[in-house]
């Protein structure tokens, strides 16, 4: 199988799914579900509980095989790619879950250090340097460093989880639920985080998220996953007014207004 040449590669749409069908067993999660995420956008991803959002994550990462469809990246696709290829994608994306998942016997350079051990051969010393660039990055003091994960306050984990996803200098981030568990204050925050480390290292960003806060303040486009599949995935302005009762409820309640989604000219 020939390699993949990087400057060939169509990177205006890093990631598309196409017709994907996820299931566990008898029990179907997507049926039919098609998805782009264009190069530069924080792309929102937003659907009830249950609905399959985090699911839909792990398909786009290669972590679950789809049952039908396949998931392009830079306009190959995924299962065509050799074991050389699939690693070489791998760097170029970055990854928070839920909660920040860092490793609770390791401290948080550690932690950072994990996916250069994993995808360099880089000196120890200069891994270490460039764990303590990512702390700095996200906002991180240098003494966060040498703590471990029970030492920090969640929204201090959540920031090392991101410095651990900035290690690679990826050109796309995977964030599920980034603000969830937050105050106010720390979600409003890490808002400016993200978007100030999408303008400044010119990234891709695919967000889960149920914080309406963060919708409106972060993402270029907005993509709803009702009935199984993405039924919308547009401008905020155009999603709250697509014609669906999910849509309906979740954009025109009360905390959708203190939001101040209700204040975007229609």
């Amino acid at each position: 199988m020939a390699k993949v040449d990087y400057n060939k590669l169509d990177l205006s749409v890093p990631v598309k799914a196409i017709g994907i069908r996820s299931q566990f067993g008898s029990n179907v999660i997507h049926e039919n579900l098609d998805l782009e995420l264009k190069a530069g956008e924080i792309l929102g991803v937003v659907g009830g509980s249950g609905s399959g959002k985090s699911v839909l994550l792990n398909t786009l990462l290669g972590l679950k095989l789809p049952e039908a469809g396949n998931v392009k990246i830079f306009g190959r696709n995924r299962q065509n790619l050799d074991k050389h290829d699939l690693k070489a994608f791998e760097t170029r994306v970055g990854v928070l879950f839920q909660g920040g998942a860092l490793f609770s016997s390791l401290n948080v350079r550690e932690n950072i250090m994990v996916p250069l051990r994993k995808h360099t051969d880089l000196p120890v010393s200069l891994m270490r340097e460039l764990a303590e660039m990512k702390l700095n990055m996200v906002g991180l003091p240098a003494t966060a460093a040498t703590l471990f994960p029970a030492d920090l306050s969640g929204g201090m984990q959540k920031r090392a989880g991101l410095a651990r996803a900035l290690a690679l200098d990826p050109q796309m981030l995977f964030l599920d639920e980034p603000t969830a568990g937050l105050d106010p204050i720390g979600a409003d925050e890490f808002d400016d985080l993200i978007l100030e480390l999408r303008d400044a290292l010119e990234l891709t960003v695919f967000l889960v998220t149920h914080d309406l806060d963060t919708l409106f303040k972060t993402c270029d486009r907005v993509a709803v996953l009702v009935d199984k599949h993405i039924a919308i995935a547009d401008s905020l302005d155009k999603v709250i007014k697509y014609d669906h009762p999910w849509v309906a409820e979740y954009f025109g309640g009360p905390r959708s207004r203190a939001a101040g989604v209700q204040d975007i000219p229609l």
